[in-house]
């Protein structure tokens, strides 16, 4: 459905009429631009805007399925900006993502959000309190809606950081070095940097050539060399973001290589003492056994002390043992 819908003159606002091709040409004429805003539109209902604003079929297939990767695509009437905004839930320490789906033509901009963690109202607001920038045309409600999501990567990327930082003392402890539970948490948190990394990583190609640096930059249509800038400061933040997803990653694969190493040390330790328990019980066990045989001819069999000297023996040698296996650290 649509949200919102306006026409910018000048970066102040005025309400579109409800025509869309009325609001298209009402736009041109004043050298403003139309803003439009939907949220999970039907075929049908994105139809008529597809219609209006010549939108190339791709990009609308693209726009209405979702589930798609960041990326630009440059058609010859419009670009096509996708992205990947990333919501962190604090009640459950999982990442969560949506998507914003952006046209961009001479005169127009069509916004189209996926998810509720994608909301573009605040980003409109702020827009719309800073007419300068909004008077730069259609690039800049581009540029707003991409620096707004990336901001928020790096607002992500800090609870993340902190999660990991407990999990890191988690694992480290020195009583317990991690209960039952730390490895199937680490999985998890590995999971949520990976969904992390599927919106932030693949967003720098578009970033980069939006910002004009690089081997990809270049000549973008509806991207004017003065909003160059605007997003080479976008493209520094989600640097900023990668690398900080890099190091998570990293850093999440060292913890689990640690905590798997301590549990194999830790299952060692506890072989070396039910081997030593085990060594200590087959001493009294051999002693035993021996004067269990029943033979006719032990004649130890007969003497009066023989049974608090086997005693006494017995446990000499599990005093002797016990110090040993005590003194090498498997008791």
């Amino acid at each position: 459905m649509i949200v919102d819908c306006a026409i910018y003159r000048h970066g102040h606002r005025s309400e579109g009429p409800e025509d869309l091709s009325d609001a298209l040409d009402e736009a041109r004429a004043a050298g403003g631009f139309v803003w439009i805003g939907l949220h999970e539109p039907s075929e049908r209902e994105f139809d008529l805007v597809t219609r209006e604003f010549g939108l190339h079929p791709l990009a609308v297939e693209d726009a209405l399925k979702a589930h798609q990767r960041p990326k630009l695509e440059v058609y010859d009437d419009s670009l096509f900006l996708v992205l990947k905004p990333v919501v962190y839930e604090p009640e459950s320490d999982t990442v969560s993502t949506g998507e914003i789906m952006i046209f961009v033509g001479d005169s127009f901009v069509v916004t189209v959000r996926h998810g509720e963690g994608a909301q573009l109202a605040s980003v409109r607001q702020r827009l719309e309190q800073e007419p300068e920038l909004l008077d730069k045309g259609p690039t800049a409600v581009m540029y707003a809606v991409s620096d707004a999501v990336v901001d928020h990567y790096l607002e992500v990327a800090t609870e993340l950081q902190t999660d990991l930082d407990e999990l890191e003392a988690e694992v480290f402890q020195p009583e317990t070095g991690g209960s039952r539970n730390t490895a199937s948490r680490i999985y998890a948190f590995k999971r949520q940097v990976l969904t992390f990394r599927r919106a932030t990583g693949p967003l720098a190609v578009p970033m980069t050539r939006l910002a004009g640096v690089g081997q990809t930059g270049g000549d973008v249509p509806f991207v004017p060399d003065k909003a160059r800038p605007f997003f080479r400061d976008v493209n520094d933040h989600l640097t900023r973001v990668n690398e900080s997803v890099d190091g998570l990653d990293r850093l999440v694969s060292d913890i689990l290589s640690a905590h798997l190493a301590q549990t194999s040390v830790r299952q060692n330790d506890d072989m070396r003492k039910i081997s030593a328990w085990a060594a200590m019980a087959a001493v009294p066990t051999m002693i035993a056994g021996i004067y269990g045989m029943n033979f006719d001819h032990m004649p130890e069999l007969h003497w009066v002390w023989s049974y608090p000297a086997v005693i006494a023996l017995m446990a000499v040698l599990e005093v002797l043992l016990h110090r040993q296996f005590k003194r090498r650290g498997w008791l």
